[in-house]
Protein backbone atom coordinates (compact mmCIF):
# COMPACT_ATOMS: atom_id res chain seq x y z
CA UNK A 1 0.00 0.00 0.00
CA UNK A 2 1.25 3.45 -0.83
CA UNK A 3 0.99 6.39 1.51
CA UNK A 4 0.39 9.01 -1.16
CA UNK A 5 -0.70 12.38 0.18
CA UNK A 6 -3.55 14.33 -1.37
CA UNK A 7 -3.80 18.06 -0.95
CA UNK A 8 -7.23 19.69 -0.56
CA UNK A 9 -7.93 20.10 -4.31
CA UNK A 10 -7.34 16.37 -4.81
CA UNK A 11 -9.56 15.46 -1.87
CA UNK A 12 -12.31 17.72 -3.20
CA UNK A 13 -12.00 16.18 -6.66
CA UNK A 14 -12.03 12.58 -5.38
CA UNK A 15 -14.93 13.04 -2.95
CA UNK A 16 -17.03 15.66 -4.70
CA UNK A 17 -17.25 17.54 -1.40
CA UNK A 18 -16.61 21.23 -0.84
CA UNK A 19 -13.90 22.55 1.46
CA UNK A 20 -16.42 23.61 4.10
CA UNK A 21 -18.14 20.20 4.04
CA UNK A 22 -14.83 18.38 4.41
CA UNK A 23 -13.84 20.46 7.44
CA UNK A 24 -17.34 20.19 8.94
CA UNK A 25 -17.28 16.39 8.62
CA UNK A 26 -13.78 16.32 10.15
CA UNK A 27 -14.99 18.40 13.09
CA UNK A 28 -17.80 15.86 13.67
CA UNK A 29 -15.41 12.91 13.35
CA UNK A 30 -17.01 11.74 10.10
CA UNK A 31 -14.03 12.25 7.78
CA UNK A 32 -10.34 11.31 7.96
CA UNK A 33 -8.11 13.89 9.61
CA UNK A 34 -5.26 15.43 7.63
CA UNK A 35 -1.59 15.04 8.43
CA UNK A 36 0.76 17.98 8.77
CA UNK A 37 3.23 17.95 5.87
CA UNK A 38 4.79 21.35 6.35
CA UNK A 39 4.74 24.43 8.50
CA UNK A 40 1.52 25.65 6.89
CA UNK A 41 0.47 22.63 4.82
CA UNK A 42 -1.68 19.60 5.43
CA UNK A 43 -2.65 16.66 3.29
CA UNK A 44 -4.80 13.57 3.52
CA UNK A 45 -3.56 10.01 3.17
CA UNK A 46 -5.00 8.75 -0.10
CA UNK A 47 -5.69 5.26 1.29
CA UNK A 48 -7.78 6.74 4.11
CA UNK A 49 -9.83 8.80 1.65
CA UNK A 50 -10.35 5.74 -0.56
CA UNK A 51 -11.45 3.68 2.48
CA UNK A 52 -13.86 6.45 3.51
CA UNK A 53 -15.33 6.50 0.00
CA UNK A 54 -15.67 2.71 0.08
CA UNK A 55 -17.60 2.93 3.34
CA UNK A 56 -19.95 5.54 1.84
CA UNK A 57 -20.56 3.34 -1.20
CA UNK A 58 -21.18 0.24 0.94
CA UNK A 59 -23.59 2.14 3.20
CA UNK A 60 -25.43 3.47 0.17
CA UNK A 61 -25.84 0.00 -1.30
CA UNK A 62 -27.14 -1.50 1.97
CA UNK A 63 -29.95 1.04 2.29
CA UNK A 64 -31.27 0.44 -1.21
CA UNK A 65 -33.58 -2.39 -2.11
Amino acid sequence: MTNAILRLPGVKKNTGLSRSTIYDKMRRGEFPAPVKIGQRAVGWIEAEIEAWLGERIAASRKTKG
